[in-house]
């Protein structure tokens, strides 16, 4: 069932509804048999961009490109461009046999090799045996599969994935995005997935594009994306992050960060501020130092624990500093002692792992 995959290339893309920019100059570059994702809040253009490439929209400026052909003037049912809605946008009054066998029938296939086909998708999923049953008597997980089926079904150069699992309970959608992770590998498939979900996004994509307003903040890996934010949307979109306003001071090559209210922090050689730079660390970066501890390379500061949360494998803290308020993971043990809301704490800050980032 599997074929060669193909690139997706989008080339200085813009759209507006009237008066209302959707996509900013959009380019992205998505490799052949890549798991990538548009990720970023509702709103910023990620489903509008989804839509573009598989024929459902028409942008003012650009060009969108599917192993090198150019989209533009072709209708969706000539796109070879597969899609799963977040609705799954099954037709109730079918089997599932029938649900899966309706593209390729719209695509005049041969009968002779609609039901064959239709059964390798099934056996995929792993629905083999229920294309009897209709819509209605499978589950959400199920009823997932149906659509995916359905879709791979007519072999497309590329998969398109709109928030497939927002309609699924926690627990599921942690078992589905596996499968779907298991089944883009197996067949190749060259895939772009809309979530809002971080998570989501970071445990099966190989490249994520964070979208805001329109416009493509950051294309990377999660793990570059989460530790190399490009600006401050990035960092507070991907993971916590601590955000803390101040100014750079400047002592000849050395340089630190001085937190409205007094507190510096020293700052890596050579890393470069922009103007109105905010300090980001993430909560882990940060130690809670036991009273009389030494701190050895770290910068110590002391704040009042406003509230603390626990998260099973840690305990976050907030604690005030100065003018701001700072989150530090500790990680949990059983029957340790922790420590008490309104009492005082000290932080130690791996100056190395600082960022300065701007809006």
């Amino acid at each position: 069932m599997a074929r060669e995959p193909a690139g997706v290339r989008v080339e200085g893309v813009d759209l507006s509804y009237g008066a209302t920019r959707v996509l900013r100059d959009v380019n992205l570059e998505i490799r052949p048999g890549e798991f990538f994702a548009f990720l970023g809040p509702s709103g910023c253009g990620k489903t509008t961009l989804l839509r573009l490439i598989a024929g459902f929209a028409t942008a003012q400026r650009g060009r969108i490109l599917v192993g090198g052909q150019d989209l533009s003037p072709l209708p969706p049912w000539k796109r070879d461009v597969g899609m799963v809605f977040q609705s799954y946008a099954l037709w109730p009054h079918m089997t599932v046999r029938k649900n899966v066998a309706f593209g390729l029938e719209e695509r005049r296939v041969p009968r002779a090799e609609i039901g064959p086909r239709v059964e390798a998708a099934l056996r995929l999923v792993g629905l083999d045996g229920l294309g009897d049953r209709r819509p209605s008597q499978l589950s959400g997980g199920q009823q997932q599969r149906v659509a995916l089926a359905r879709t791979v079904a007519v072999r497309p150069k590329v998969l398109l994935l709109d928030e497939p699992l927002s309609n699924l309970d926690a627990r599921l959608r942690v078992q589905v995005r596996r499968e779907l992770r298991d089944l883009q590998q197996g067949l190749r498939l060259t895939t772009i997935f809309v979530t809002h979900d971080q998570e989501e996004a970071n445990t099966v994509c190989d490249r994520i594009a964070v979208m805001s307003e329109g416009a493509v903040q950051q294309v990377g890996t999660p793990m570059e994306l989460y530790d190399h934010p490009a600006n401050l949307f990035v960092a507070g979109f991907l993971g916590t992050a601590n955000i803390v306003p101040g100014i750079v001071l400047r002592d000849g090559g050395a340089a630190a960060f001085e937190i409205t209210g007094g507190t510096r922090i020293p700052l890596p050689a050579g890393l470069e501020v922009s103007e109105g730079a905010r300090l980001m660390f993430r909560p882990q970066d940060v130690t809670l130092l036991p009273a009389g501890a030494e701190p050895g390379n770290r910068r110590v500061i002391a704040g009042e624990i406003t509230h603390r949360e626990f998260l099973g494998a840690s305990i976050r803290y907030g604690i005030r500093v100065a003018g701001a308020e700072v989150l530090v993971d500790a990680p949990h043990t059983g029957g340790e002692h922790h420590l008490p809301v309104g009492g005082l704490a000290a932080l130690a800050l791996d100056s190395s792992r600082v960022k300065l980032l701007s809006a």
